[in-house]
C-alpha cells in the first residue's frame, strides 16, 4: 500500500520551479529518506504533502486524498520542523497534556519521559528556547504524537552531537515498537543512513534516485591507480566523480555494472576498488563537475584543459 502518491509534481514560484515534473511512491511503515543540497525543493515537498501548499501542477495523494485543506491528512500526519509553533502563553509541561487532544496515538508516557531525559523544565516557554533545545521539544512531539505518515524537516537543527545520537536512537526504537511511515529530509545522509529503509535523492526539484538504502551502498564503485591504466578501465562507463591524487594516481566514481571477472582484471591491472559511502555517492550525484571543488582551482592552472 502506497502512503504517498505524487505523478509530474510541480511547483512554482516567481517562474522559478521548485520542483519540477516530481514523480514517486512511498509505501507505508517505511522510514523514507528525502536527500538533496539546499535549494533542492525538500521543505517545498514536504509542505506538499502536508497539505500546507498546493501544488502548481501534477498531483499528489496522501492516504488517497489530495492533502491541501483535507481533514484526514491533518489528522493522520504531523510534520516536524524548526518553525512549529505553540501558544506563547502555555507552558511547556502543559503543551505536552494538551497534545494530547490533537492526536488519537499521543503516548503521554514517552513524551513525559523524553522530556525529562533531555532536562525541559516545565514552567519554561516555547518562544524562550534555545535553537537546539526547540528542535528537540519539537521532536518530542513529533515521536509521541506516533501519527501514520510522521514528517520530519531538518529536525535536528541546533541539536549538539550527542543530542542527535539520542534522537535518532529514540526514533528507531519507537518506529520499531510502532511502525508507520516516517520520512526524514536532510542533506547530511551519514547521520541518518542507518535509519533508513529507502532514499528518494532530489536535485533541481527532480528525482535523481529513489531505491531501498542497500541498493544504494552497491549503486557506485570507487576506481583508484595509474592515471592511463584508470582512465582505459572507465573509458565509456558512466562517470559519476574523478579526480587526481598527486601527479599520476585517478581516482574515479562510476556506476557498478561490471561482472565479477571485470572486476578481477581490474586488480590484476593494479587498481584498487573500494566501496562509495552512501553520503559521498549523493553528493558526487549532485555536484555540477564531476571533479567538485577541486574543478574550482584545477582550471585556473596552466595547461588545465590540455
Amino acid at each position: 500500500m502506497n502512503v504517498i502518491e505524487c505523478s509530474k509534481l510541480t511547483k512554482t514560484y516567481f517562474r522559478k520551479k521548485a520542483l519540477d515534473q516530481l514523480s514517486f511512491q512511498i509505501e507505508a511503515d517505511k522510514i523514507t529518506g528525502l536527500i538533496g543540497r539546499n535549494g533542492a525543493g525538500k521543505t517545498t515537498l514536504l509542505k506538499m504533502i502536508a497539505g500546507f501548499i498546493k501544488q502548481t501542477s501534477g498531483e499528489v495523494k496522501v492516504f488517497d486524498e489530495r492533502p491541501f485543506d483535507s481533514l484526514t491528512v491533518s489528522a493522520n500526519s504531523i510534520f516536524v520542523d524548526d518553525q512549529m509553533s505553540f501558544p506563547p502563553a502555555v507552558p511547556l509541561g502543559e503543551l505536552l497534556q494538551v497534545a494530547e487532544s490533537f492526536y488519537p496515538n499521543w503516548d503521554q508516557q514517552l513524551a513525559q519521559r523524553l522530556f525529562d531525559y533531555f532536562s525541559f523544565d516545565p514552567k519554561n516557554y516555547h518562544n524562550r528556547l534555545s535553537k537546539g533545545k526547540t528542535s528537540t521539544f519539537n521532536a518530542i512531539i513529533g515521536l509521541a504524537a506516533r501519527t501514520p505518515l510522521t514528517i520530519f524537516d531538518e529536525p535536528t537543527t541546533g541539536m549538539d552531537a550527542s543530542v542527535r545520537t539520542d534522537f535518532y536512537r529514540a526514533l528507531l526504537k519507537d518506529y520499531i515498537a510502532h511502525p508507520r511511515t516516517i520520512i526524514i529530509s536532510s542533506h547530511h545522509l551519514d547521520e541518518i543512513e542507518d535509519l533508513l529503509e529507502d532514499v528518494l535523492l532530489i536535485h533541481h526539484g527532480q528525482k535523481h534516485l529513489h531505491l531501498p538504502i542497500s541498493d544504494l551502498k552497491e549503486w557506485a564503485i570507487g576506481i583508484q591507480g595509474p592515471k592511463v591504466t584508470a582512465l582505459e578501465f572507465i573509458d565509456g562507463r558512466e562517470i559519476i566523480h574523478q579526480k587526481m591524487i598527486g601527479s599520476n594516481t585517478l581516482y574515479a566514481v562510476v556506476k557498478n555494472v561490471f561482472s565479477e571477472s571485470t572486476l578481477d582484471r581490474a586488480r590484476t591491472d593494479g587498481l584498487e576498488l573500494s566501496a562509495v559511502q552512501a553520503s559521498d555517492l549523493c553528493v558526487y550525484l549532485t555536484s555540477e563537475t564531476k571533479g567538485g571543488i577541486d574543478d574550482v582551482f584545477d582550471r585556473n592552472e596552466p595547461g588545465a584543459d590540455d
